[in-house]
């Protein structure tokens, strides 16, 4: 298997929904390291996992629509409850959509709130 992986940051406010998550419920800010993981068992007609430059303007487009910004008040995020989860899936979901045409393979998203806690997701992406 072959891997590529690009990263960015998402530095963002939220508060989450539920008694579950105590002091949390209520609006914090929070910096998160998403990585994008693409892998393949082969290499494409050009020697290569995927295109870098556009695997990472995809996850940086991604990212910039909710930096710096309140999730909670976000138009596609409005009533969702932005756990670190919910956002792996959600960032899938519109990587691999932006991804399609020129990448074939499963598609991994990796969300570090820290060096001790991260979460991921990952599908298949054709």
């Amino acid at each position: 298997m072959y891997t590529l992986t690009v990263r960015d940051y998402l530095k963002c406010a939220h508060s989450l929904q539920g008694e579950v998550f105590g002091l949390a419920q209520l609006l914090h800010v929070i910096t998160y390291e998403v990585d994008a993981e693409f892998t393949t068992p082969a290499l494409d007609e050009h020697g290569i996992v995927v295109d870098f430059a556009a695997a990472q303007r995809g996850l940086h487009d991604i990212v910039a629509s909710l930096n710096f910004g309140n999730l909670d008040e976000h138009p596609q995020l409005r009533g969702k409850n932005t756990t670190t989860e919910f956002l792996c899936s959600w960032i899938h979901a519109r990587l691999a959509a932006t991804m399609a045409k020129r990448f074939s393979g499963k598609l991994t998203i990796v969300m570090r709130e820290s060096a001790v806690a991260w979460t991921t997701y990952a599908a298949d992406v054709s």
